[in-house]
């Protein structure tokens, strides 16, 4: 047997050989009366292809893996709604300049005593003509200026915690979608491990068939359940394919799909801090709230603006006259100077001071209301990270082990003939449950988490 199968592969070899040096011989007519250069041509075309066609040559550059930190610089730096809002910071800025202005002075040229028709038959028009430029300036009081730019400035004050509260609510959809990323990843690769082990069975299985060990309904069975593990499989990469697209959407990307992927660790963190000193630290790094406070003193500012805006401004002016008459035969160049004092008889600005004095306790009302709010969000969020860490603790601790060991003992049991088929199933059944709830639970807890962190308005869980 062993010379005839030596034998036989000697004669295949000597056939490859004959057709061999048959082509070769083919190829050496073709190339008869062919020149140089053209053969030279083909031989790079056959041999070295990145000489003639460089692009062709070049592999397709490695996908962009993007950690969390990275995510989040690349989305304020280049995210256009973050940037849009950003411009109202620098509109409030602006208003500072204007809120500071000085009142520009009053400049009066005035020319009288022409005359303009003869009298008794004298006419000297310009003889008694004089020139009188004057100038004015209102005089503000009450330290008006000052007030007006104090309040434009907690106006910018305002502004910039917006802009933090509204960074703060997108970093959490950013999170978000991070997050569903790395869930959605997760279940893939969960949905690829489970269609290879059950590929492997299915295989253990049909060798059993060979064997005549099981029946073709039981076969039949086994590779009609194989449609699920195909189901999850493919709503997995659908999934992964939609996180991809929302969160390169919000970081302003126009990277391939196929060439963006994200990282990061997709676990859980089974130590959290106490409540209180979540609540000490959403009380200090709040931005809404930090924007309620700053209301309550830029209320007060312009309560004192209105006040001040109800005292009286005196108008300063003063002129040179040319030619001036008066009862001095010599004053031919004179000056003057006068002081216009406005008379308070009625208070017009009456309505102001009291509507201003009103929006103090308006805006202390909401700033009591966005404090209840914030430790409300605390509180709620809290207790939503705590509820998945006590579903999630048994998970890893028992229920991950059991369904491996159920699994295997049934599938062991049931390829010896000792477990049902429907046994067999169920166990399958269950282990895939037991680990897509596993999953799923860890990308409810870190969106969780996130939401915690929003409620505190920086970090705390990483």
């Amino acid at each position: 047997m062993l010379i005839r199968t030596l034998a036989t592969a000697m004669v295949r070899a000597q056939t490859y050989k004959l057709r061999l040096y048959g082509r070769l011989e083919k190829f050496r007519e073709q190339l008869h009366g062919v020149p140089m250069w053209k053969r030279l041509w083909w031989f790079l075309m056959l041999t070295v292809p990145g000489a003639v066609f460089p692009a062709a040559a070049q592999v397709s550059p490695p996908p962009q893996v993007w950690t969390w930190e990275q995510v989040k610089e690349r989305f304020q730096l280049d995210n256009p709604t973050l940037l849009a809002d950003k411009v109202n910071i620098d509109e409030s800025k602006a208003q500072e300049i204007t809120a500071f202005l000085r009142p520009n002075p009053n400049l009066t040229l005035s020319v009288d005593g022409t005359q303009i028709a003869p009298d008794r038959g004298v006419w000297r028009p310009l003889a008694g003509t004089f020139e009188s430029p004057s100038i004015s300036y209102l005089h503000e009081r009450q330290h008006k200026r000052e007030l007006r730019l104090e309040s434009a400035k907690k106006g910018t004050l305002i502004a910039i915690s917006s802009h933090d509260d509204m960074q703060r609510t997108m970093l959490f959809n950013l999170r978000s979608a991070f997050v569903s990323a790395l869930q959605a990843k997760a279940v893939l690769q969960l949905a690829k491990d489970n269609i290879a082990y059950y590929d492997h069975l299915l295989q253990i299985s049909r060798d059993r068939y060979s064997a005549g060990d099981i029946a073709q309904i039981d076969l039949d069975r086994l590779e009609l359940q194989r449609v699920q593990y195909e189901s999850d499989l493919q709503t997995a990469e659908e999934d992964l394919e939609d996180a991809k697209i929302q969160l390169r959407t919000m970081l302003n990307s126009r990277t391939p799909l196929e060439q963006f992927d994200v990282i990061g660790v997709y676990d859980f963190n089974d130590q959290l801090p106490p409540q209180d000193e979540f609540r000490k630290i959403a009380l200090d790094s709040r931005p809404d709230l930090k924007a309620a406070v700053e209301s309550v003193d830029k209320a007060k500012t312009d309560h004192k603006l209105a006040v001040a805006n109800g005292s009286t401004d005196p108008i300063w002016s003063a002129w040179y006259t040319h030619n001036s008459s008066n009862n001095n035969p010599f004053g031919i160049n004179t000056l003057g100077v006068s002081a216009s004092f406005p008379l308070r008889i009625f208070d017009r600005n009456q309505g102001e001071k009291l509507r201003t004095e009103l929006d103090i306790t308006r805006n202390e009302r909401l700033r009591d209301a966005a404090e209840a709010g914030v430790l409300s969000d605390v509180d709620s969020n809290y207790a939503t990270v705590e509820s998945d860490l006590i579903l999630l603790r048994p998970y890893k601790a028992k229920y991950l082990q059991q369904a491996v060991r159920v699994r295997e003992t049934i599938t062991f049991s049931y390829q010896h003939g000792g477990a049902s088929l429907l046994d067999f199933l169920n166990a399958q059944a269950e282990y895939r449950t037991v680990e897509l709830s596993y999953v799923n639970l860890v990308g409810s807890y870190l969106t969780a988490a996130a939401q915690l962190n929003q409620a505190v308005g920086r970090e705390v869980i990483q």
